[in-house]
């Protein structure tokens, strides 16, 4: 299970009270890189280059000899056409009809942060914009390509209805959306092309142009084993050209080793401090909206784990597995990551001790809540491999621990004593729950 899945899981898997949000850890490439694949493999694109700076916006444009250009920020974020940026300017993305309007546009958005509805109350930093030509539509429709469970495979997604947000079509009218499967093994067919034509009723030589793209579009999704292929808006200009405008890719994390190339494209500025902590330590970490801190060993028993909070009537704040062979230093960092996160009232530990040593755990939870000088709950349920030696550590260090061996008394405690510090914050009265003595 890759780390994209796990993040699905604990959505599907964990319905909260309140909203869940979850860090997804597939890539995701800039807008810019995923045009740049298609235009490498054959599928028409408009005419576009990355500026980083305002210079650079006017040298693009004159060198393409342009009079009006489309300005597009680069921030991993849906929604950023309607998104405003700390400097002020209105729309990550913007139609400017001459060069003056470009430059003064850009101004207001390199360097700046970008808020959209998905990016929350922090946003996403701006380091670069894609200046595009601007094109005529006659026609905007809506393609993509996703690893589909339901049929064991890819499946294409089809709707007329383009160049809008496709969750809001998918509600408002469903009968818009078709979906065609294809057979993995097989690959795509010129029958399952005639269907994506026939939705979007093409002909003539828009018909031609469209089919050459899909299978373009579905060798590329297979080529560099992508979960998500999004093109919104696949278009048909006025001068008879059929072109995707815009897309967006994301790539499973298992084939990093097969992609290099891709994944040092990456953009770590735009992903979560925790999530590049988390990578960087080794950790398996996926943020999600609840108050306490979870720290297990093994994705499934850190799904129980978080499956009893729930049965307690609390809300996990994190999906955290540090692994079979996790040293002190990472459980260290770990803690750091959890206890980073504000919302954070309380912290569970459940390790199983098989490959993981306890007593390396224990070593590791003795460092963290020296260095770190916690004022959190911290509840420790220890089993397995040197289990004794652990407790033994923890009883004597100058420690306030909860060792709980039960995992139903220990999820039961951290729900009640994130409960009581939430209540103390509310009313503004200070619990003490200093680690050291």
């Amino acid at each position: 299970m890759n780390r994209g899945q796990l993040a699905s899981c604990c959505k599907r898997l964990l319905t909260s009270r309140t909203p869940l949000v979850t860090q997804h850890r597939k890539l995701n490439l800039h807008e810019h890189y995923s045009l740049a694949l298609l235009d490498q493999e054959g599928v028409g694109v408009p005419r576009g280059a990355v500026a980083k700076t305002p210079s650079d916006v006017r040298s693009i444009i004159e060198g393409f000899g342009l009079s009006d250009a489309v300005l597009k920020a680069q921030v991993l974020a849906g929604g950023r056409g309607k998104g405003h940026f700390s400097s002020g300017l209105k729309g990550g993305v913007k139609i400017c009809y001459n060069i003056e309007e470009a430059v003064t546009s850009s101004e207001g958005m390199l360097g700046h942060t970008l808020f959209t509805k998905q990016t929350g109350e922090q946003g996403r930093p701006c380091n670069d914009v894609l200046v595009c030509e601007r094109v005529y539509c006659r026609k905007e429709f809506y393609f993509a390509i996703v690893m589909d469970r339901a049929v064991n495979g890819p499946c294409m997604i089809v709707s007329t209805q383009g160049g809008m947000n496709i969750e809001d079509v998918a509600r408002d009218t469903p009968d818009a959306i078709h979906k065609i499967p294809v057979d993995i093994e097989a690959g795509i067919s010129d029958k399952e092309m005639e269907a994506v034509a026939d939705v979007l009723d093409l002909q003539g030589d828009q018909r031609v142009q469209l089919k050459s793209h899909v299978e373009k579009l579905y060798n590329l999704f297979v080529k560099y084993d992508s979960t998500l292929l999004e093109i919104n808006p696949l278009a048909e200009l006025t001068d008879g050209r059929v072109l995707c405008l815009d897309c967006k890719i994301n790539f499973d994390d298992n084939a990093e080793y097969r992609h290099p190339d891709l994944f040092s494209k990456r953009d770590w500025s735009q992903e979560d401090k925790r999530d590049v902590d988390a990578n960087n330590a080794g950790l398996n970490y996926i943020g999600l909206d609840g108050s306490i801190g979870c720290l297990v060993n093994g994705a499934g028993l850190a799904m129980a784990t978080m499956d009893v909070i729930k049965l307690h009537g609390g809300d996990p704040a994190n999906f955290l597995d540090v692994g079979g062979g996790a040293t002190s230093e990472q459980v260290t960092e770990a803690f750091k990551i959890i206890s980073s996160d504000p919302k954070v009232k309380a912290i569970l530990v459940n390790i199983f001790g098989g490959i993981m040593r306890c007593d390396v755990i224990a070593q590791g939870i003795l460092d963290a809540a020296t260095n770190l000088k916690m004022d959190i709950p911290l509840i420790v349920r220890l089993q397995g491999t040197n289990v004794n030696e652990a407790k033994a550590l923890m009883a004597l260090s100058n420690i306030k621990i909860l060792p709980i061996d039960n995992l139903d008394d220990a999820a039961s405690m951290a729900v009640k004593l994130s409960d009581i510090v939430s209540r103390a914050q509310e009313l503004k009265v200070k619990v003490d729950f200093s680690l050291g003595i």
